[in-house]
């Protein structure tokens, strides 16, 4: 039986993408800083039918102590990790990058891409050993070069991620390990409210309300799409976008006929 690690999965996408690997009868490792959530979200997935067993283990992507104790734990109990996805991350306060204090800037950095970097160092260094595996991270803002005010932080943070990770597969391509990205676009999660996790509330303005009711989609939805194609991948360097230019196409031409509201 296989086994998907997700980090940040106690809620939002990574819960959503680990009730997927559920029915498709995955051992799922369910792993985040919120112990609270982790058993909230364990609940959840066991309500779900599957063969396989529902795990939760605390992590700290910016401890490499506590990644390398979540691996060493979970390949002791499971014997191997066959799929991980750096998904774990947090927003940045609705300001101005030079409003930022250093501590807020150095939190997202350590969180959104250290944390990827400590992540996907680690489990590669046990997929080696282990002699195959499939390395994931998720793309946000900036990953495409798009440029937002007040998302500079957030956005310069996704960009090194996606190069690090195009980077990584560089560096893999003589190996039996798979290096990809999930680009979700648009989801409606306590993500967009809240910058560096639970911290201060962030006010959405109306236009931005607008574009979210345009092209935004929740969790489950886009999860129910990508995670199938996650499974049966076999090819090496996979991107997997729900947001395609079609997409966004289509819902902005059928925007005055079909209204939509998300946030309801």
């Amino acid at each position: 039986m296989k086994t998907v690690v997700i980090t940040g999965s106690g809620r939002g996408f990574g819960l959503e993408m680990l009730k997927v690997f559920r029915k498709n009868n995955f051992n799922c490792i369910v792993c985040d800083v919120n112990e609270e959530v982790m058993d909230e979200a364990k609940i959840s997935l066991e309500a779900i039918p599957g063969k396989g067993e529902v795990y939760i283990h605390p992590i700290d992507v910016t401890n490499y102590d506590s990644i390398n104790k979540l691996i060493e734990d979970v390949s002791t109990k499971f014997k191997t990790i066959d799929i991980w996805i750096n998904n774990a991350g947090v927003n940045q306060p609705d300001m101005y990058f030079w409003e930022l204090d250093n501590k807020t800037i150095s939190k997202l950095v350590d969180i959104d891409l250290k944390g990827v970097m400590y992540c996907t160092n680690a489990i590669t260094r046990f997929m080696l050993k282990q002699g195959y595996g499939a390395v994931y991270a998720v793309e946000g803002h900036g990953s495409n070069d798009a440029l937002i005010p007040k998302l500079t932080l957030y956005g310069t943070s996704k960009r090194a991620v996606t190069y690090f990770m195009d980077s990584m597969n560089k560096e893999l391509q003589d190996k039996n390990i798979i290096v990809g990205k999930i680009t979700p676009g648009i989801m409606m999660t306590n993500f967009i409210h809240n910058s560096l996790g639970d911290g201060e509330h962030i006010d959405i303005d109306p236009k931005t309300i607008k574009i979210y009711n345009i092209l935004g989609d929740y969790p489950e939805t886009i999860a129910a799409n990508l995670v199938p194609k996650i499974i049966n991948n076999k090819k090496k360097n996979p991107k997997y976008v729900w947001l395609t230019k079609g997409r966004a196409f289509g819902r902005f031409m059928s925007a005055p006929f079909k209204k939509r509201n998300i946030f309801k």
